[in-house]
C-alpha cells in the first residue's frame, strides 16, 4: 500500500483540473531540491535528537536534567543562524546556506560516529553546535528554493508541500534510525557501539543537504506547463 498510494497519487493529482499536489512541479530543479534538502535536514534532526537523548542518558548515565543542559548550545544556535541564513539567502540566494548547512550537519554526524563513548565535554559540546548551526541554517534556503521561480498562482502550495515534507522528514529519521540503533543492539554490539551506525546516518543526511546546495540551487527558472492547464481565473 505504501508504494501503490504515491503512484496512484501522482497519476490522479496529474489529471486533476486543479490539483492539491501537481506532480509538474517537481520539474522545476530547485523546488525538488527543496524538498529533498526538508526531508534530509529534519531526518538528521529527528535521528539527532532521539540518539543523543538516548546516549547520554543511557551510555553515559546523565539525568533528564543534565542531558537538557547539554543540549543548550544546539538549542542557542538553531536561534542564532536563522536570522544569518536569512541575509545570506537575501544577498546571495539558497546555495552557500544550504551548502553551509550540509558541511555542520555532516561534520556532526561524522564527529559523533568517530569519537570515544566517553569523550570529554568539549567534544560533545562541539557536536552540538555543529548540528544547531546546520539546522539553523537551513530553514530559509529550503523555503526560498521551494517557491523561487514558481508562478504566483503555485507559491502557496509549494511551499506547504517543503513544510510537510519537514514533517516527514522528521518522522522518517526517527523510525530510520531507530531501527538502525535496535538492528545494531540485537546484532550483539554493545550498547555503546550500537550508536555508531546512527550517527553514520546523520552524517548521510548532512551530505543530503550539502549535495542538493551543491547541484540543486543555481539559477530558478519557471515551468510554463504547471499553469498550462489552469482555469482563467485562476491565473494571477
Amino acid at each position: 500500500m505504501a508504494v501503490a498510494a504515491p503512484v496512484l497519487l501522482v497519476r490522479y493529482e496529474a489529471r486533476h483540473r486543479e490539483p492539491l499536489i501537481d506532480p509538474r512541479l517537481f520539474r522545476q530543479p530547485q523546488f525538488a531540491g527543496a524538498v529533498v534538502a526538508a526531508i534530509g535536514a529534519f531526518a538528521a534532526l529527528g535521528g539527532f535528537l532521539f540518539l543523543t537523548a538516548l546516549y547520554l542518558q543511557d551510555a553515559r548515565g546523565f539525568s533528564a536534567l543534565r542531558t537538557g543542559v547539554y543540549l543548550l548550545p544546539m538549542a542557542v544556535m538553531t536561534i542564532i543562524c536563522p536570522p544569518v541564513s536569512g541575509r545570506l539567502v537575501g544577498s546571495r540566494g539558497p546555495r552557500i546556506p544550504l551548502l553551509l548547512s550540509g558541511t555542520a550537519v555532516l561534520a556532526c554526524g561524522l564527529l559523533s560516529a568517530l569519537r570515544p563513548v566517553h569523550a570529554g565535554a568539549v567534544s560533545l559540546f562541539a557536536g552540538f553546535v555543529l548540528f544547531g548551526t546546520g539546522f539553523g541554517l537551513v530553514n530559509v534556503p529550503v523555503t526560498n528554493a521551494a517557491v523561487s521561480g514558481m508562478p504566483r498562482a503555485r507559491a502557496g502550495v509549494a511551499a506547504a508541500v517543503a513544510s510537510t515534507s519537514r514533517q516527514v522528514g522528521q518522522a522518517l529519521g526517527v523510525a530510520v534510525i531507530g531501527a538502525v540503533y535496535a538492528q545494531a543492539l540485537r546484532s550483539g554490539a554493545g550498547q555503546a557501539a550500537a550508536f555508531r551506525p546512527g550517527w553514520w546516518v546523520v552524517a548521510v543526511c548532512g551530505a543530503v543537504v550539502l549535495l542538493v546546495g551543491a547541484v540543486a540551487t543555481g539559477r530558478s527558472r519557471t515551468e510554463p506547463t504547471v499553469e498550462a492547464n489552469q482555469p482563467t481565473g485562476a491565473r494571477g
